[in-house]
């Protein structure tokens, strides 16, 4: 279904598109960025802090590490300050890059299982599945964020996999 080499370009890819959305975000004033926008999880500053909650979840899946605390409904207040934001999302970032570059295709066969709040109950999903859903709910959520973005006039930039710069 997948392979390592599609893993290790999307987390390349994730890295690159965070970067451009931090980079935007700091360009905001706190009330821009924390401003209800009626998007699913309100704020630019809401949605991405429930996309670096859900990544550090997924990761905590695939390799171990601790969960985030909270649940689905805590996402968006994983943090309230951007600058401890954009260090743990660099954290982050680089932690699923460094994943990603010591996975074996070995490690995308076979089950991945977790208790999964949101179902409330146990769940067994193949990991290639899962890891095709985290980059898939990466980029969801980055492409509303880049939508709010642009709605409140700054620019984000490219998010063509195509342009992905070779030094991403």
């Amino acid at each position: 279904m997948i392979t390592v080499e599609y893993c290790r370009m999307m987390a390349r890819y994730n890295a690159w598109q965070n970067r451009g959305l931090m980079e935007a975000m700091k360009s905001l004033k706190t009330a821009e960025l924390t401003k209800d926008r009626k998007a699913f999880f309100g704020s630019i500053f809401g949605t991405a802090n429930h996309l670096l909650w859900a990544d550090r979840l997924w990761m905590s899946r695939f390799d171990g590490r601790l969960a985030p605390k909270g649940g689905i409904a805590d996402s968006t207040t994983l943090h309230d300050n951007l600058q401890l934001y954009l260090g743990d999302r660099m954290r982050t970032d680089a932690q699923i890059t460094r994943w990603a570059a010591g996975l074996k295709q070995i490690g995308l066969y076979g089950p991945l299982t977790w208790y999964s709040g949101a179902a409330g109950r146990q769940m067994s999903e193949p990991k290639a599945v899962c890891i095709t859903h985290f980059f898939n709910h990466q980029t969801h959520h980055r492409g509303q964020i880049h939508a709010m973005l642009t709605a409140a006039g700054h620019n984000p930039g490219d998010t063509d996999l195509v342009f992905m710069p070779d030094d991403a």
